[in-house]
């Protein structure tokens, strides 16, 4: 068994030799969400090409002395800036370059300005607190410096990278196609309507808001080589084959082998409780993929996401919440990574616990499954194997992940199911 971090490693380096040989597409940014970068970015100019103020006020030169000789001239977003000489300001817009010779904004509100000054020129005059240079100042190249590179290629592209691909000069992108997905589910049960498939419709949902393309090809009896069949005529018209079920060692559990048979098995089961009966294949005589899930519905959404995630989006780390574990637990067999979910409540706001404040003001987290909450599956030691089962455990608003046992009161990191969906 391979541990977690290594299987998800394993699953990010195919991605990456599948990508290398995959066809690509140019998109409009407007479509760009979901999809994966084919080829690095790099900007040609300096971004901004000019500095430019970001407040409205008065641009000068910081280290000039007050008052300031205020020019009669007031430079907006499209005009060309005046030089300034030495003791001069001018009146200036948000978003207005500014003038060579300056480097600094005073706000509006900041400033005072009075009638005619000492001399004979008439100008107002400009007063007001000391500034350091770049004083409310987009200095140029301060957001981009030409010849870096800002994308590289098999990043998942989200809505906010339009924003700054836009500023480069880009319209479009250069993207690789999305990856076909069948899911097929196994079992004698199952094809026969005797139980309900519960992780096929999840699977898919996953998979689509990864940024591919899901198709549900429907179910196959515990038979060896009708297994093995349909996943070769699914190998040949997707990229992906998705099998649910049949990936354990009992004697009808058939998936596994049948990969094993068609291609080449680059491992089976991951040192993580529930899912531990992951398997991952190549079937390069279809130039195809395979991931065999295991059957019972919440370990397959967590090794799902925990380990084939990678190969959809590419590695990205999984953001969480700092919480304190109401309920402790103990763990079965050592040596693999616990996915404890949990329901939060407390301070954090939108986090999909009840969102009620607590005296001490903190998040708090109770494992869902534990006795003591609204789902009754163990005591003192978090039992994986039924909770795998329990489709009620799906209410939970995150998970965390140990190697050890928690006393209640321990700082616990939550990972929201939302960062490991998207």
């Amino acid at each position: 068994m391979l541990s977690r971090t290594e299987a998800a490693g394993r699953v990010h380096d195919l991605r990456r030799s599948v990508l290398a040989d995959r066809a690509t597409e140019t998109v409009p940014l407007s479509e760009l969400s979901g999809r994966t970068l084919a080829t690095d970015v790099v900007a040609t100019e300096d971004q901004p090409p000019r500095s430019h103020a970001t407040m409205d006020g008065f641009a000068f030169d910081a280290t000039d002395d007050y008052p300031l000789r205020l020019r009669d001239v007031s430079v907006y977003p499209e005009d060309r800036p005046p030089e300034l000489g030495e003791g001069e300001a001018v009146r200036i817009a948000t978003g207005a370059p500014l003038p060579e010779g300056a480097n600094a904004v005073l706000k509006r509100e900041e400033a005072t300005v009075e009638g005619e000054g000492e001399g004979d020129d008439g100008a107002e005059r400009l007063s007001g607190p000391p500034l350091d240079p770049w004083t409310y100042v987009y200095r140029r190249g301060s957001n981009v410096t030409a010849g870096e590179t800002l994308f590289t290629a098999g990043e998942r592209l989200s809505a906010k990278d339009a924003i700054l691909l836009r500023d480069l000069g880009h319209e479009s992108v250069e993207v690789h196609e999305r990856f076909s997905v069948a899911l097929l589910a196994t079992g004698t049960e199952i094809h026969e309507g005797r139980h309900t498939d519960l992780d096929s419709p999840m699977l898919a949902a996953l998979v689509r808001s990864w940024g591919h393309e899901a198709t549900y090809e429907g179910s196959v009896p515990d038979d060896y080589e009708t297994v093995r069949d349909r996943v070769a005529d699914l190998a040949a018209a997707y990229d992906v084959v998705v099998t649910t079920g049949g990936t354990s060692v009992g004697r009808k559990d058939y998936a596994v082998r049948a990969l094993a048979d068609l291609g080449e098995v680059l491992f089976h089961r991951v040192r993580v409780r529930p899912g531990k009966p992951i398997a991952v294949a190549r079937l390069p005589e279809h130039d195809a993929v395979a991931f065999a899930i295991p059957g019972k519905p919440v370990g397959a959404h967590t090794i799902t996401t925990l380990v084939a995630k990678p190969f959809f989006t590419g590695d990205r780390p999984l953001s969480s919440i700092p919480a304190t574990l109401t309920r402790g637990f103990e763990i079965g067999a050592e040596g693999f990574d616990y996915v404890v979910p949990v329901t939060l409540s407390g301070a954090i706001e939108g986090s999909g616990g009840d969102g009620t404040e607590n005296d001490a003001g903190v998040t708090e987290a109770l494992p869902l499954g534990h006795v003591d909450s609204s789902l009754t599956v163990y005591d003192d030691v978090f039992d994986p194997s039924v909770l795998s089962s329990s489709t009620r455990a799906t209410r939970a608003d995150g998970f965390v992940v140990t190697r050890t046992g928690l006393d209640a009161g321990t700082e616990v990191d939550v990972v929201p199911y939302d960062a490991v969906e998207r």
